[in-house]
């Protein structure tokens, strides 16, 4: 087992030996020009691409942490498409050969990607810019509290420290 491996730019492995099974993490394009620019985010044509649900956008102020939450279901597809965050997933799966795995992914303008997140899979993130950051959920059913499962993100049993690390 390795710790703290970067797989790609704003990846890192923190237990575990590779990405969370089932996890995808998709570079996305933008196209600038003088009038300003496009974000891709997801197409129904893209590989990855399951179905839709709804789609909403949460904003996270500064060094707030939203987590932990779990879907039954659902799977999400997050881009961070102003500011910067800290998305990190823990595989607490029974049956996934990654049970166990944590991962750190910094999401924003200097790592514009999609990050599939597949069902079961504890997820949360913590803003990391000011005022704030905001971030697009495409996922794949409509949200019913009824399906997930949420803990406090500080007060848990997943092996999660949110303070910055300095190396």
């Amino acid at each position: 087992m390795s710790s703290n491996v970067n797989i790609t730019d704003g990846v890192k492995i923190l237990s575990g030996d590779r990405l969370i099974e089932g996890v995808k993490v998709i570079p996305l394009r933008r196209i600038p020009d003088e009038r300003g620019t496009i974000f891709h985010m997801l197409r129904a044509t893209d590989s990855h691409f399951q179905k839709f649900g709804e789609i909403y956008f949460s904003t996270i102020y500064k060094d707030v942490i939203k987590g932990w939450h779990q879907h039954r279901e659902m799977t999400l597809s997050y881009a961070c498409i102003f500011g910067r965050i800290k998305l990190v997933l823990y595989d607490e799966r029974k049956e996934s050969p990654t049970k166990g795995s944590l991962v750190e992914i910094f999401l924003g303008q200097d790592s514009y990607s999609l990050v599939v997140i597949p069902p079961e899979v504890w997820n949360g993130f913590k803003g990391m810019s000011e005022p704030y950051a905001m971030v697009a959920n495409c996922c794949t059913h409509v949200h019913d509290p009824l399906r997930s499962m949420r803990l406090d993100p500080l007060k848990n049993h997943i092996p999660y420290d949110w303070a910055v690390k300095h190396s």
